[in-house]
């Protein structure tokens, strides 16, 4: 089976080096998932606020 590229779905992965590993910035990914399991098995990711973007016609707003 063909290795997906990372960054696009779309494309099988060709090798191209643009993905580097958050942990070691020399490495090239190889999806190892240490960067989202961490040593202890899991991460926790902190999140101080979500933003929504508003749309263009408003639920109620009459034309």
């Amino acid at each position: 089976m063909e290795k997906q590229c990372i960054y696009n779905e779309d494309k099988v992965c060709d090798n191209c080096g643009e993905c580097r590993c958050d942990l070691d910035p020399e490495k090239i990914c190889d999806n190892c998932m240490q960067c989202m399991i961490g040593e202890n098995g899991w991460r926790a990711i902190s999140i101080s606020g979500i933003a929504f973007e508003e749309n263009e016609a408003e639920e109620g707003s009459q034309e």
